[in-house]
């Protein structure tokens, strides 16, 4: 077994591969008549715990592999519970999949309405998702409901960004490399993203490595929350470290290592107050 990366200044294990990482509990919950699956990794402090949603990208099966774990490998030694749960035709999750709505509407309609649909698709039903995952974590009776935080890369960085605008019961939102791979193309995405920094409801943290696809989020959004007074704070990572680490959403969890000492340290300085 490869020996994980610790991160000693505040006790974060960032798992070398899923063997060291905390065990997942899968369980199911419901969103719009859809029976989704997530999976849960519980802290072995004392409860209750404050929690981490964790959004997953557009990817089929985020499940399957390193991600969920190595995002618990951050948190869950920091005494959250993470939960990881799949939207809607993700993974194990009923119901449709948004990349395959997306390129169904590209062939039919073209790429400038497959756009429009993935943005609508985001904010309505994907949300809902998201938020009935949140739901379903403040029902635990090993929750404090009142410390719970989101946090999530690509897609789901901008369904952290949502959440965060959601005002749905989030204390603080962490959102990776968000709508990076899109924004160029997409009005939609652009416009969309800028409304929800007008109306972040808690503090939020955007970060993205120095090559992602497109850094215009940091830029354009870091620029409407500063006119704003808007509690969000901007991070691009400087160009060190292997190449694979400065691309979109740092690599996956191989590049989690990055952003995990200031994601931790951020929920923590929210939390606090």
């Amino acid at each position: 077994m490869r020996l994980a990366v610790l991160v000693a200044s505040l006790g974060i294990v960032v798992a070398a591969n899923a063997a060291d990482a905390p065990v997942a509990e899968k369980v199911t919950f419901e969103s719009d008549g859809n029976t989704l699956v997530g999976f849960l990794f519980h802290p072995a402090t004392t409860p209750p715990w404050p929690a981490l949603i964790w959004n997953h990208g557009s990817e089929k099966d985020p499940g399957t592999g390193r991600q969920f774990p190595t995002v618990a490998s951050v948190f869950v030694p920091a005494g959250y519970l993470v939960f990881a749960p799949e939207r809607r035709g993700h993974g194990e999750s009923a119901g449709d999949y948004i990349v395959d709505r997306a390129k169904f509407t590209a062939r039919m309609q073209g790429h400038e309405e497959a756009d429009r649909i993935t943005v609508k698709l985001l904010e309505t039903e994907q949300l809902r998702d998201q938020l009935a995952a949140l739901a379903f974590v403040k029902q635990l009776p090993f929750v404090d409901g009142n410390r719970i935080v989101v946090a999530g890369c690509s897609f789901g960085g901008i369904q952290a960004l949502l959440g965060a605008e959601s005002n749905a019961g989030y204390r603080a939102a962490v959102s990776i490399s968000p709508g990076a791979l899109s924004w160029e193309r997409s009005d939609f995405l652009q416009e969309r993203l800028t409304q929800a920094v007008r109306r972040l409801q808690v503090p939020t943290l955007l970060i993205q490595p120095a090559q992602d696809a497109s850094l215009a989020p940091s830029r354009v959004l870091g620029a409407e929350a500063a006119r704003l007074g808007k509690s969000l704070t901007v991070k691009v990572y400087p160009a060190t470290g292997p190449a694979k680490e400065q691309s979109h959403c740092f690599g996956g969890a191989s590049g989690m290592h990055v952003w995990a000492q200031d994601a931790v340290a951020f929920f923590r300085a929210q939390l606090a107050h």
